[in-house]
């Protein structure tokens, strides 16, 4: 702790120091998994908080962990597998940090019953514009600590999180549900979030007839007779290969004679191996990367003989390098239930991406950052009154409905054109808000100044924090993720950035110079094929 107390003091003054000037400055985090232009400058100030990137302790007793901002999933979760514990919700990507994931907003396949990643925050430190250190929690500071969630770091810089944990086990139990229709398939998800058994859920949507629902069970006993399914090693399939090669032989719920008479669909997958399950390929947008390189194939081989350029990290890295992620589409979207299917039947007109992911979590009603949805419900405030046409006439959902929204991850090639890409992005804008849905705010946002405030009630609520905790000099949440779709739609990219493959190839080479992909091979999480793989993880530590 004393090291982590002497780096904060040291933050704090160079953060007084700007905020005594009126200069500002941008923080370094040493990597993200945004795909947001980045801004730059050569005379822009930062504040480095890199070195903050440790877990400091993992309290078995009370079941929390401290943990420094800059901590990725994958060395937080082997902190606490160590003790037997893991996070309630843990972030898909490896490379994703506690930080992140608590100024930003993070929901996976556990949020259903979790919530998002802050949720299982208790505790925040943070240091506020003016370089005051404090302390913040649901008892204390409450109203910062609920504010900065989501934030993207507008009301301060998180320096220290105190994260609750569970306990953990050793297996997921994963079931594989095949779905022959959109309209099945978000029905499937409503239903095995209240199944109480269910500790994971997720979906694919491959296409609109061939979905997969996919539930996950903690649990220490598995078949003797049953090998663990693995997919960290290059010789593992990808998840969603496998997945969809598990369901391509039986029909949905249309298919049921068939069904009943398909063998169950289980794997036992070892817990890290399932909480990182969509590392290689990042879910299925590294299969975009042999679309651009056209002359490499796609095929087992392939996949294992690059397996070091196809885990999201490396990925993150190229998709910057080569300049690509400004023809990327990447968006999550919030989604009502009634309105998904609208939305899904929008995007394979307009866009023609698939897969399409399908995350059911806990809503979160405003004010807040974090997107929440707002159904369409029809009006019975009267027997004549009509519904709107633009909500497919859908009836007020349940109550207990209304406290959860399906998150459906959009994550494919746009037009290559960058005002034709503004202008499918912007249509996509506009789709969401017609159906009641809100964007995750790490990707491209285009809203102007009046659409956004409004979309989150204004912004008297954010001022009225920004006052109190002295943060009205540092910039605001719309002058974070804002691009400017006038400025993008004229911008042209680097004459060699823009020669297929060449620009790739240099994407590639700084995803090398990074050296990440030594992570992915040194990493301790990874199954070890033994049976008490705690004990192997021990003894590699």
């Amino acid at each position: 702790m004393e090291r982590h107390a002497a780096s904060v003091a040291k933050i704090a003054a160079s953060v007084r120091t700007f905020f005594d000037k009126s200069e500002p400055y941008r923080i370094f985090h040493g990597s993200t998994n945004s795909t947001r232009p980045r801004p730059g400058g050569a005379r822009t100030h930062q504040v480095d908080i890199s070195a903050l990137s440790h877990v400091l302790s993992v309290d078995a007793a009370a079941r929390t962990a401290l943990v420094e901002p800059n901590v990725p999933m994958d060395r937080l979760v082997e902190a606490t597998l160590l003790h037997g514990l893991v996070p309630p919700v843990v972030m898909e990507f490896p490379g994703i940090t506690a930080g992140g994931g608590y100024a930003g907003t993070a929901g996976e396949s556990s949020s259903f019953r979790h919530g998002f990643f802050d949720d299982t925050v208790e505790r925040v430190e943070m240091i506020l514009a003016d370089g005051e250190v404090v302390n913040a929690s649901r008892g204390e500071r409450a109203d910062l600590f609920r504010g900065a969630a989501g934030a993207v770091g507008t009301l301060g810089i998180a320096t220290l999180l105190e994260v609750r944990l569970m306990e953990a086990k050793k297996f997921v139990k994963t079931s594989y549900r095949r779905t022959s229709s959109v309209a099945e398939a978000v029905a499937a998800v409503r239903e095995e979030v209240g199944k109480p058994g269910n500790d994971y859920v997720d979906g694919i949507l491959f296409d609109k007839g061939h979905g997969v629902i996919i539930t996950g069970t903690l649990t220490d006993e598995k078949p003797a007779e049953v090998k663990p399914q693995t997919f960290s090693s290059a010789w593992d399939p990808w998840f969603y290969l496998h997945a969809k090669e598990r369901t391509n032989q039986i029909g949905g719920a249309g298919d049921a004679a068939a069904a009943a008479a398909a063998a169950p669909l289980v794997d036992y997958i070892p817990l890290a191996e399932y909480l990182f399950r969509y590392d290689r390929g990042g879910f299925w947008v590294g299969r975009a990367a042999f679309h651009y390189f056209w002359m490499v194939p796609f095929n087992r081989f392939t996949r294992w003989f690059l397996d070091d350029f196809l885990h999201t990290r490396m990925m993150y890295r190229a998709l910057h390098g080569s300049g690509e992620s400004a023809r990327f589409v990447v968006q999550d979207i919030a989604m009502p239930f009634e309105t998904s299917e609208a939305f899904v039947d929008y995007t394979a007109e307009e866009l023609g991406i698939w897969p399409l992911w399908l995350c059911p979590l806990k809503r979160r009603g405003p004010p807040t950052f974090h997107p929440f949805t707002t159904p369409p419900f029809t009006d019975k405030t009267s027997p004549s009154s009509e519904p709107n046409p633009k909500t497919a006439q859908q009836p007020k959902p349940a109550e207990s409905e209304e406290q959860m929204m399906l998150n459906i991850g959009v994550w494919g090639w746009g037009p290559k054109s960058p005002r034709a890409f503004v202008e499918k992005n912007r249509e996509l804008e506009a789709k969401v808000r017609e159906l009641g849905g809100m964007k995750w705010l790490y990707a491209h946002t285009y809203y102007k100044p009046e659409e956004f405030w409004s979309m989150y009630g204004g912004r008297a609520w954010y001022d009225a924090l920004r006052t109190k905790y002295r943060a009205a000099t540092l910039p605001t949440v719309h002058d974070k993720v804002h691009v400017d779709a006038e400025a993008a739609g004229g911008k042209t990219r680097h004459w060699l950035k823009s020669i297929t493959p060449l620009g790739g190839l240099y994407g590639i080479a700084k995803s090398i110079k990074s050296k990440d992909y030594m992570l992915h091979r040194e990493a301790k999480w990874k199954w070890k094929g033994e049976e008490d793989d705690l004990q192997a993880m021990k003894r590699s530590v």
